[in-house]
């Protein structure tokens, strides 16, 4: 049985997101020993040298004038990895996800021109407002971790434009890699001034090759052959996905107990990541001749 060439992209971005989650758990290991800043380093040096490996961007890489966006690319990975991190480590996984979420969120509005998409969104948003702890409860949120969050978002948003602008530009596996070496620039420096030797701890190793894996190189060669087939706003309404699969991951990895409410908010959001999803596809078929 042939499988349709139109569900790749959304079978990819599925992986991706089981993959980053998956790293995100397993990153709060290393946060006691390393802090965020160490994580993200070392995170963004082992992603590195695996894609630069694979890839090899200097073989065929991006035209001259094509080296500002890769850099500005780079710059937004490094700023949105390092930012998140800083933020889940004084936030639980769900909620600094959730929030992070925002950027992407705002991508699928802004770039909406159909009602029916609001449907959609109108069921992120819901799912998204029972995964934040509301009333009471939000008082006890780190507010330096939210504000981490927020620029996380905003970033991750940007990551989205700017990501698409670079697949159509540059072969999906050199941009990771060249996006990635460019992110380092700024990753490595914060890393080692906040960590210092402990970066190199031979116990640290095998976790920080894992994350790195998991949160990197993986997802983010993914997403960008996804980006080449499906519109921002499907991207970003399908990575609503991401609070729920933090909150399983959360619960498989690191122990966190789902909520009946959470239940309800991971249902919720995967009627809007598989409703987005179909929506699309429709589109594309009526616009077929």
């Amino acid at each position: 049985m042939r499988i349709n060439p139109r569900l790749l992209p959304v079978f990819a971005v599925l992986c991706s997101i089981l993959s980053v989650q998956a790293g995100a758990s397993f990153s709060k290991h290393l946060f006691p020993i390393l802090g965020a800043e160490g994580v993200t380093a070392l995170r963004q040096l082992y992603s590195t040298l695996l894609l630069l490996l694979v890839f090899r961007p200097w073989q065929g890489g991006p035209a001259r004038k094509d080296w500002g966006v890769v850099m500005l690319y780079g710059g937004l990975l490094g700023v949105m990895n390092l930012t998140f991190y800083l933020a889940i480590e004084r936030l639980p996984l769900g909620i600094g996800v959730a929030l992070e979420f925002l950027g992407p969120l705002a991508v699928a509005i802004l770039s909406s021109r159909q009602a029916r998409d609001f449907v959609w969104v109108a069921c992120a948003v819901a799912g998204l407002a029972l995964l934040i702890p509301w009333g009471g409860h939000t008082g006890a949120l780190d507010p330096v971790g939210v504000a981490w969050a927020l620029v996380a978002a905003l970033c991750w948003g940007l990551y989205i434009i700017v990501g698409q602008k670079v697949s159509d530009r540059v072969h999906g596996g050199k941009a990771v890699a060249l996006g990635m070496a460019f992110s380092l620039l700024l990753t490595l420096p914060v890393g080692v001034i906040h960590s210092g030797a402990a970066l190199w701890a031979p116990s640290v190793l095998p976790w920080a090759i894992a994350v790195a894996v998991l949160s990197s190189a993986i997802p983010y060669s993914l997403e960008m052959m996804a980006l080449k087939h499906i519109p921002a706003k499907t991207f970003g309404l399908m990575m609503s996905l991401e609070p729920a699969a933090g909150a399983l991951l959360g619960f498989l990895i690191i122990g966190e107990q789902l909520s009946l409410t959470q239940c309800a908010a991971i249902a919720l959001v995967i009627i809007a990541s598989a409703g987005s999803s179909l929506t699309a596809r429709r589109a594309v078929d009526e616009s077929l001749p």
